[in-house]
């Protein structure tokens, strides 16, 4: 069986590389929405709204990849598909709801989940052996701290009630809403990093018989 473990050379480099492109988000975010011409922009055609949803559909495809290319771990990277999908769809609900029907996000991700749901739940052993390939690794790691970060988190800190409380009588609602939708923007980055990661490890975990399809 392939090795699940990463070298200490190659753990310092990805985690300089994530620092990085942490780094150079946040000054993109600075520069373009805290900057903006008409004053400080996070609305829903800001760069951190459209950036979210761009990782998140990156997170969604390299589940794909990793289930229909790679072919390892098919019902855990289902089940993390159907996730991320999921929260795309989220993440687009104004529009959705505004060009097609109100509650099309809703019904797409009903949708999406019932039917992953019932597959996962059906093939509930395959998907205990493949979660326990993933459960001590980096990338479940940094999963567990992006999913927190984001669904746990960032609505905590986000609460009208918990600004208006700390800023009184000069609470300002753009305020609140940059540090939400930020926290918000590195939890989704923390799980691209998970996504990325999970890519390398399905990598590993290839057997020789699936390396020619």
């Amino acid at each position: 069986m392939p090795s699940t473990e990463i070298s200490l050379p190659a753990a310092g480099l990805r985690g300089v590389a994530y620092i990085a492109a942490l780094a150079g988000l946040m000054q993109s975010i600075l520069l373009i929405d805290a900057h903006a011409a008409t004053g400080p922009n996070f609305s829903e055609l800001s760069m951190t709204e459209i950036t979210q949803a761009i990782v998140l559909l990156l997170c969604a495809s390299s589940m794909l990849y990793i289930r229909q290319r790679l072919r390892v771990m098919p019902t855990v990277t289902l089940l993390l598909w159907a996730f991320f999908s999921a929260s795309f769809v989220r993440e687009n609900d104004l529009w959705l709801d505004t060009y097609v029907f109100d509650g099309a996000w809703q019904a797409l991700v009903t949708l999406i989940l019932i039917p992953v749901l019932f597959t996962v739940l059906r093939c509930r052993r395959a998907f205990a052996r493949e979660f326990s390939q993933i459960s001590n690794t980096f990338g479940f790691g940094l999963f567990a701290g992006g999913f927190l970060t984001t669904y746990v988190f960032s609505r905590l800190y986000g609460r009208t009630e918990l600004w208006q409380t700390m800023m009184g009588d000069g609470y300002l609602r753009v305020v609140k809403d940059a540090a939400e939708e930020l926290t918000e923007l590195i939890g989704y980055t923390l799980l691209l990093f998970a996504c990325i990661e999970m890519v390398l490890l399905a990598r590993r975990l290839r057997t020789p018989a699936t390396n020619g399809n």
